[in-house]
């Protein structure tokens, strides 16, 4: 089931199913990297994780790659919603074998239409290591724009380095929408 989708890019339900092909994404180098998360998990312990991540209250889609035959899942999005201020924390996941082809900044910005249009939030936020450049342009070219830096907040490739705070809010997000047209035109 997709919920959401561009030509390319697809949103669908977050899946027990898929439990050991997140985990996989998930002890990838560069990803490890990307999160400056130090230590690998266990399929066991991810998977008590999953359990928990159904039955919370952040909004997660599975993101499929859409430019084949089938849907093919190609990465984890998320929304962390504060909703007494009507706002949420973004982190995406993309798997390794389709990075670079644009999904992630797809996937960033269904997530952030579904976030404005469905959800009704004002404003999403992220927080990505400096020295991760091609997550900062994906992350640009979907609406984000630069909050400024938490200094020396983490580390890349044993390096100390900044974090960057994004932001995107709901007043300035242009652009097609995928549901909009669905629903129609607002009032």
């Amino acid at each position: 089931m997709i919920w959401l989708r561009t030509e390319t890019c697809g949103l669908g339900p977050y899946r027990a199913d898929l439990v050991e092909t997140y985990w996989r994404w998930e002890q990838e180098p560069a990803l490890l990297v990307g999160y400056g998360r130090q230590a690998p998990e266990s399929l066991e312990a991810r998977t008590e994780g999953m359990a928990h991540q159904l039955r919370g209250e952040n909004i997660r889609f599975t993101i499929y790659d859409l430019s084949g035959d089938e849907p093919a899942p190609a990465g984890v999005a998320t929304l962390l919603p504060d909703p007494s201020v009507r706002t949420a924390e973004f982190v995406v996941m993309v798997g390794p074998e389709v990075r670079g082809r644009g999904l992630g900044t797809a996937a960033t910005r269904l997530t952030l239409d579904y976030a404005f249009h469905v959800t009704n939030l004002r404003m999403v936020w992220l927080k990505v290591l400096a020295p991760n450049l091609g997550a900062i342009r994906a992350y640009e070219k979907a609406g984000f724009q630069h909050v400024g830096p938490i200094r020396q907040a983490g580390y890349w490739l044993g390096q100390v380095c900044d974090e960057i705070v994004m932001d995107a809010l709901a007043a300035e997000f242009t652009g097609t929408s995928a549901i909009t047209p669905a629903v129609g035109t607002s009032p």
